[in-house]
């Protein structure tokens, strides 16, 4: 061995020795507080973000923020489930993108609680058959997710978290001659990330939209002249070859996933709050419900109009806005914004993704 390398790694063995005690020591204060909460054991997002800001604000590397967090997360997620593992809802079957978002946010140790659909999602968490969901709201190539804004307004859950993915696409089939493929399996929105080398690359196969990417690894599976576009955790989990990476036209491509549940969550002091509304259709209707933010000095990092389902040719905006809903500015804007407008709901307030 050389004789520079033994000291290193003597001292990589202590420090992992110490790492086990500490992160112990921090396990067993964890079950305490859990068991000096008793029955109200809730998830605090808002404390997990200041944890996670505290620790890359103090982070003098070598490892990155990303990194420090992901660690974290996932120390968190182990000493939480000592008491019993959360139980996540999110769109299957395994290897789906919302898969990977929620261990992403709460760690590896939660009982995923599959749906086939967004809409089912949503009832299990309305059910109490999972504690929280993991639902994707927009992505930065391709928008809005609608089905996601209009199950918001029509539901009883709040919005408690965010989550900011980046999305890698793979070509994922049982072998790589792409002359043999007829059908290309994917999410319809995977699909519309891929479009340039899908229009290169296999520009006769048949682009079939399915309810998830990891239905559409699934479905790949099982024939030799069909593919899928999906992560590369679904290659491992359905035994397929990743034919090529990173696949998707825009390099940035990012979804935003949103975490619901029952809770309205406490301030952190770096938040951001969701609002759907809507005013008569007449002229200026739109300026008035801005007027109350500005007014309050409110800043507004998000806007998007939806139709309305009343068929009227009525629009639903919703809004993103910096701040929670208990501070005095947004408190001032949205009081005044209930007098302006026909329909108001504040969809909750959360912390902002770090």
């Amino acid at each position: 061995m050389n004789d520079k390398l033994k000291p290193l790694r003597e001292q990589i063995d202590q420090l992992d020795e110490e790492l086990l005690v500490l992160v112990n020591r921090r396990a067993a204060l964890a079950q305490q507080i859990g068991h000096l909460k008793g029955e109200d054991a809730v998830l605090r997002p808002e404390r997990e973000a200041q944890v996670l800001q505290r620790l890359q604000d103090n982070n003098k590397g070598p490892l990155d923020n990303a990194a420090v967090s992901q660690l974290f997360t996932e120390v968190i997620s182990q000493c939480r489930a000592l008491e019993a593992p959360l139980s996540i809802a999110y769109l299957g079957p395994k290897g789906t993108f919302s898969e990977l978002a929620a261990i992403k946010r709460f760690g590896s140790a939660i009982n995923g609680v599959l749906c086939a659909t967004i809409d089912e999602v949503f009832r299990e968490v309305e059910s109490g058959n999972a504690q929280y969901g993991m639902v994707p709201v927009e992505n930065s190539s391709e928008g809005a997710v609608g089905l996601t804004s209009d199950l918001l307004m029509d539901s009883v859950l709040q919005v408690c978290g965010e989550l900011m993915l980046p999305i890698h696409q793979c070509f994922l089939s049982q072998g790589c001659d792409l002359s043999a493929i007829k059908t290309v399996y994917s999410h319809s929105q995977s699909l519309a990330q891929c479009q340039g080398w899908l229009n290169q690359h296999l520009p006769h196969a048949a682009r079939i939209p399915v309810a998830s990417n990891g239905e559409a690894a699934r479905l790949a599976s099982e024939s030799a002249d069909c593919a899928a576009i999906a992560g590369s955790q679904a290659a491992m989990l359905f035994d397929l070859n990743m034919c090529a990476e990173n696949i998707e036209d825009d390099a940035s491509n990012t979804t935003r996933f949103l975490v619901l549940g029952k809770q309205q969550v406490a301030p952190s002091g770096n938040d951001k709050t969701s609002l759907a509304m809507s005013s008569a259709n007449r002229p200026g209707a739109v300026h008035d419900l801005l007027v109350p933010l500005a007014k309050n000095d409110v800043s507004m990092t998000k806007l998007e109009s939806r139709p309305a389902r009343s068929g009227s040719w009525e629009y639903v905006f919703f809004v993103d806005i910096e701040g929670h809903q208990s501070d005095t500015k947004v408190a001032a804007a949205l009081a005044e914004l209930n007098k302006v407008a026909s329909f108001v709901k504040v969809l909750g307030s959360y912390p902002v993704a770090v």
